[in-house]
């Protein structure tokens, strides 16, 4: 690689095979028990609502980078198969607080124990490079995120 141009095409398309791999990640079945599975998407977004009591769709929403449209049609597949229940948020006759069901708990605990080793090896590899390489990575990553965000919302005003 020659050019700084080249170097960032180059981060680019690793971003993209990243992206890619995620995404096959994302639908991959959990077992929750013996006659359940969750995908993984599903299991984050109960991971999300489990560690932050009284979450609601907005919040998943925005934890995410999704549309509250497809957190909230998210929400209520995982409330149909018993996951979680929703209840009238104190604060505001628009929200519902979002909270696990014993089988939510369950999906909860089964990802943590899927992807608990890949998370600890990831942290564990990451955590040889230098604080100053982990800081820039950060603020590649909020700007990438920045930039994402922005073709999503020029493309949803169309």
């Amino acid at each position: 690689m020659d050019t700084k141009e080249d170097l960032i095409r180059h981060a680019i398309y690793g971003l993209l095979r990243i992206a890619h791999l995620y995404a096959r990640i994302e639908a991959m079945p959990i077992p929750v028990n013996d006659q359940t599975s969750v995908s993984t998407r599903e299991a984050h977004t109960l991971q999300a609502i489990g560690e932050e009591v009284g979450n609601s769709v907005t919040q998943v929403a925005h934890h995410f980078g999704i549309t509250k449209s497809a957190a909230s049609q998210l929400v209520a597949k995982l409330e149909k198969r018993g996951f979680l229940h929703k209840r009238p948020a104190a604060h505001s006759n628009k929200e519902f607080e979002l909270f696990l069901t014993e089988l939510g708990w369950c999906a909860f605990r089964a990802h943590e124990h899927f992807h608990g080793k890949d998370f600890t090896e990831l942290v564990n590899s990451l955590s040889t490079f230098p604080i100053s390489q982990i800081a820039t990575l950060s603020v590649l990553m909020e700007t990438l995120g920045g930039v994402m965000e922005k073709r999503l919302s020029r493309h949803s005003k169309s």
